[in-house]
């Protein structure tokens, strides 16, 4: 396969593993971007964006990154930590009141960045309309009653996650997230990663495509398809159904637990601004806030019993995990999508790491572990 870009001879391993990505493991179409010591070193991007017409993967293609969304929240949530704005550890109630009902008043933001607030899923059963209007959900959380001891246990928080950390946000900056995000961080580092797509990038939007012997998923009630589906207010994985990925309805929207669109060179250049800044730029997270948030909160079985796959989660981010994402150390963090997209930075190694894909493959994806795995051997 032809790919086009170009990568700094010390990283012509990263592009001998994305040649591979196409060969053996069924890329479609896809891009990969890696920053090292604040300077970029790897920009490579080749195969199709869109199955029905053949248009080709470009240097300015983007596509739906899902759960990344969580890694542009997070970073927003440590800027205001750091700024003194927000309290990690202060009762949510405290920026906003009506948040203190039904049990939730011990409830911080730490507890809901590493998934542990009790509140995975929503009771209340709203429209795709209704979520797109922000309020409903909010008044949806405010009524929730946590399914545990909030801080006792955690479960993947979904979609929870970034319309509580979202109106956080908005209670502090008068901005939803999707919004204070370009502001402070997209717009000034220009970058190609949006939480609501504008209308005007559609047309360079790749188009999700699935992947041929995907295990099927499980029965609605439950609470993982619950979690993902907004319980059933989203498709999922369908694609090209209303209210699917592939939707402009959806991805135009603010969903900011999993409705980012992004290039790779977007989310690889702002994990490398939060690790290490970018072309001599001071770095976006100190030291002391990259140290705070690697602290493990989760790990483990999780309360409903879903399997263990091995992932560790500090605040907010994905942490190094062998077993399930393996990065480069102990001071690596970032998120992945459910594509199989995932970027991450490292401040030790001094790398932003950015991989996106429209071929949607799930658990087990060895695309972005065999990239990883390259940037790893160039380091030495």
């Amino acid at each position: 396969m032809e790919y086009s870009g170009w990568a700094d001879e010390r990283f012509g391993a990263v592009a001998d593993a994305f040649a591979r990505n196409f060969a053996e493991h069924g890329e479609l179409g896809a891009a990969v971007t890696v920053f090292a010591g604040g300077r970029k070193v790897v920009d490579l991007w080749g195969g199709i964006a869109d199955e029905r017409d053949g248009r080709p993967w470009t240097e300015d293609t983007i596509a739906p990154v899902f759960s990344c969304a969580k890694g542009l929240v997070s970073i927003c949530a440590h800027l205001l930590a750091q700024e003194g704005r927000l309290d990690l550890d202060a009762p949510v109630a405290r920026y906003w009141p009506e948040f203190a009902r039904n049990g939730k008043e011990a409830i911080t933001p730490r507890m809901v960045l590493g998934h542990r607030a009790g509140l995975p899923a929503l009771d209340r059963v709203l429209s795709f309309e209704e979520i797109t209007e922000w309020t409903p959900v909010v008044h949806a959380i405010e009524e929730q009653q946590p399914l545990w001891e909030p801080g006792a246990a955690h479960e993947y928080h979904g979609h929870v996650f970034g319309f509580l950390i979202g109106e956080l946000i908005r209670r502090i900056t008068g901005l939803t997230p999707g919004a204070y995000f370009r502001k402070t961080v997209g717009d000034v580092l220009g970058l190609r990663t949006w939480i609501g797509l504008p209308q005007d990038e559609l047309e360079r939007l790749a188009r999700l495509a699935e992947a041929e012997g995907r295990p099927p998923m499980p029965g609605p009630e439950t609470l993982i398809m619950r979690i993902v589906t907004m319980n059933g207010a989203l498709v999922f994985p369908g694609l090209d159904q209303p209210r699917g990925w592939n939707d402009p309805a959806l991805l135009t929207a603010e969903f900011p637990g999993a409705g980012a669109v992004s290039s790779a060179s977007g989310l690889a250049a702002l994990y490398a601004a939060a690790a290490t800044g970018v072309d001599g730029s001071a770095r976006l997270l100190t030291t002391d806030t990259v140290t705070d948030a690697l602290r493990e909160l989760s790990a483990g079985p999780s309360w409903s019993g879903f399997p263990d796959l091995g992932a560790r989660w500090g605040a907010g981010f994905l942490l190094d995990a062998p077993r399930f994402r393996p990065m480069l150390g102990p001071r690596s963090f970032g998120n992945d999508g459910a594509g199989g997209q995932f970027a991450f930075g490292d401040d030790e190694f001094g790398v932003g790491f950015g991989y996106v894909a429209n071929r949607m493959v799930g658990y087990g994806d060895a695309r972005a572990k065999q990239l990883v795995a390259a940037v790893r051997e160039c380091l030495g």
